[in-house]
């Protein structure tokens, strides 16, 4: 089936928000010089970015439940852009902190909507395509967004960064504006909050946003101090490691469509295999710190690793909230960005206790390896149940 053109606009928002969230970890020393901050202290602007996403993002969108969605896309899109200015131009870190977190909120209502909205836009067996096209927006970020922008960066100054970001998201306005058309997703809807409340209790639901804490520490902790990690320790030149974070992003485009492949073969045996492997890639990504080579090597099969997990979990959400789909869409991004606060704060507070860079990945292989023995739990009580995914309910 050909995929309709509409989840392509979709898909560039998707791509700018990934970027403006993850390219800070590219800047994130000329940023903390910019605004004169500690390299730790600057990594708050992960946190508080992904606080504001957990937090504000289906805050947001249970009070819009009621308003168009192509409206609620634009609206959005249009706060995007107004955010990378006001970033461009922060006098300070409290101002920076401040325009990270509105454009958070944003972002967290935007990937809750447009899940709705895409897998609005095709019929129901080629719904996982529809949700591999918004979360290819991420990946893809990681491949061009935050090489670029970390080049940019690093070629005419921080600032410049977040103007090239507002230029992608006038593009991406365009894109919803002219391709998003009024559709039956859009309804408005007269579900009550408690069933989508209740869908939560189900244990393949909550048990998968404990997965995918762990598995946000695990990328997250290493990833926001990546820069200064592989100057300090591994020894890279500041030019060079644009073009790592770009292999992590193409080794992270590579997972979401293997992640997808497992997911509909094998779910949950896959899902335990990969979050195994993961855990085992983190205590080799310590070991092999000091060596450039290997460093590199080991960043790239952790980047495809990453997202190959990210996308089951995610599948394993929508399929088990299928008919209360709303609330329970907009805390996938909740629950990712959950992981990513605090894996920025306590990778913060583990360099601020004098831990150094190189003791990150640690940290990330314990938290897969608790994922790991959460996923056998799960999958060992839902076969002992017998329970099944209910049926889809769209608005």
């Amino acid at each position: 089936m050909k995929l309709p053109l509409p989840l392509f606009a979709l898909f560039l928002a998707a791509f700018a928000f990934g970027t403006t969230e993850f390219v800070i970890a590219g800047i994130l020393p000329d940023v903390a010089q910019g605004l004169g901050v500690s390299i730790p202290f600057a990594g708050y602007l992960v946190s508080g970015y992904a606080l504001g996403i957990a937090v504000g993002g289906p805050l947001l969108t249970m009070a819009t439940r009621r308003v168009s969605r192509r409206a609620i896309l634009i609206s959005l899109t249009i706060v995007f852009c107004l955010g990378q200015i006001a970033c461009a131009l922060a006098p300070d870190f409290a101002a920076m902190l401040l325009f990270r977190v509105v454009t958070a909120i944003a972002h967290g209502a935007y990937f809750g909507i447009a899940m709705v909205v895409a897998v609005g836009l095709v019929p129901q067996a080629f719904r996982g395509r529809a949700v591999s096209v918004i979360l290819a927006g991420l990946t893809v970020s990681n491949i061009i967004g935050v090489p670029v922008g970390a080049a940019i960066g690093g070629l005419w100054g921080w600032r410049m960064t977040f103007w090239a970001m507002t230029f992608v998201g006038v593009l991406a306005l365009v894109a919803i504006s002219a391709l998003i058309p009024p559709t039956k997703a859009e309804r408005q809807q007269s579900g009550n909050i408690g069933r989508e409340v209740r869908v939560l209790g189900r244990q393949q639901v909550w048990t998968s946003l404990i997965m995918m804490l762990a598995l946000m520490i695990g990328q997250m902790v290493p990833f926001t101090y990546i820069t200064p990690l592989l100057q300090e320790v591994t020894g890279l030149n500041a030019l060079v490691i644009p073009w790592v974070l770009l292999l992590n992003g193409v080794g992270a485009t590579l997972g979401v469509f293997i992640g997808g492949r497992l997911s509909d073969w094998k779910l949950m045996p896959s899902l335990i295999v990969l979050l195994a492997v993961q855990s085992a890639t983190l205590a080799i990504l310590y070991l092999v710190c000091p060596y450039p080579l290997l460093m590199t090597v080991t960043i790239f099969v952790w980047g495809a690793l990453n997202f190959a997990i990210g996308t089951p979990i995610q599948a394993r959400i929508l399929m088990w909230t299928a008919d209360a789909p709303s609330l329970a869409s907009s805390l996938i991004p909740s629950g990712f960005n959950i992981g990513i606060a605090i894996a920025a704060v306590v990778g913060a507070a583990l360099l601020e206790g004098g831990y150094g860079y190189r003791s990150l990945p640690v940290l990330g292989a314990v938290a897969l390896a608790l994922a790991c023995l959460v996923a056998v739990l799960s999958a060992m009580r839902e076969k002992r149940s017998g329970a099944v995914p209910p049926n889809a309910v769209l608005a």
